[in-house]
């Protein structure tokens, strides 16, 4: 996969090679989380490149580790899993994650503020079973970002499927949430509750009372907020 090579035996170091190249990780972890359309992984990596992105799906396909398989169209799109072989790297990216939860200061995670990132996560990890089978229409407003990444939508259809919008989609929203990216991350990183966020009106809830009496439980939280952070 690179032409950098340690040139040794140890399994440790050939394993290297074929992981340890700039994003294949994370590449790793939105496919590990269920992402498998090349729109649907940029989402998970908006900084990566789409040209680095096809660098390593197609590295990663050659090592055996993602297969690609074409869905019939129109249009054909191409889809993207990991074989048998990335399916063990499983725990492997969850365990690196939970390490990183634990040990890395909490201050340097927190400069590295995403809004689209933070949503996509919110998004695939939401529980249903709290919200009304009714539709439900979720805004979330960052007042101190630029207009153009401000404002955005969580749809909940009664099917359970959900759905996330940067554009307005033109229902009727059920629940307004007015704040600050820093707070958002904090929660959903499980730093800090949603109680005492509101409790400090840093994070402001209008609307569907279920939904604001019940947004810790539908909020999901991130994979590795169950592992306490001992970096401070």
């Amino acid at each position: 996969m690179t032409n950098a090579s340690y040139k040794q035996f140890c399994p440790v170091a050939m394993a290297a090679e074929v992981l340890c190249t700039r994003w294949t990780i994370v590449l790793l972890r939105e496919l590990i989380a269920g992402s498998t359309r090349f729109n649907e992984l940029r989402r998970g990596v908006p900084r990566m490149s789409p040209a680095l992105l096809s660098k390593r799906l197609s590295e990663l396909e050659t090592a055996g580790i993602v297969e690609r398989n074409r869905i019939p169209g129109p249009p054909e799109i191409d889809a993207y899993r990991l074989t048998k072989a990335g399916r063990d790297l499983q725990p492997v990216v969850e365990s690196i994650g939970m390490w990183g939860q634990k040990w890395v200061e909490t201050e340097p995670s927190l400069e590295n503020l995403d809004p689209e990132l933070l949503m996509w996560d919110m998004r695939r990890n939401l529980n249903t079973d709290p919200v009304p089978r009714q539709r439900r229409v979720i805004e979330f407003i960052y007042p101190e970002l630029p207009s153009s990444q401000r404002r955005w939508w969580l749809i909940v259809e009664p099917d359970r499927t959900v759905d996330l919008c940067h554009i307005d989609p033109g229902f009727d929203v059920d629940l307004y949430a007015t704040v600050d990216l820093r707070t958002m991350t904090e929660i959903w990183m499980g730093l800090r509750s949603v109680a005492s966020a509101v409790d400090s009106d840093a994070l402001v809830l209008v609307g569907d009372r279920v939904l604001v009496d019940n947004m810790q439980s539908w909020l999901g939280l991130s994979p590795f907020a169950a592992q306490a952070k001992l970096a401070s």
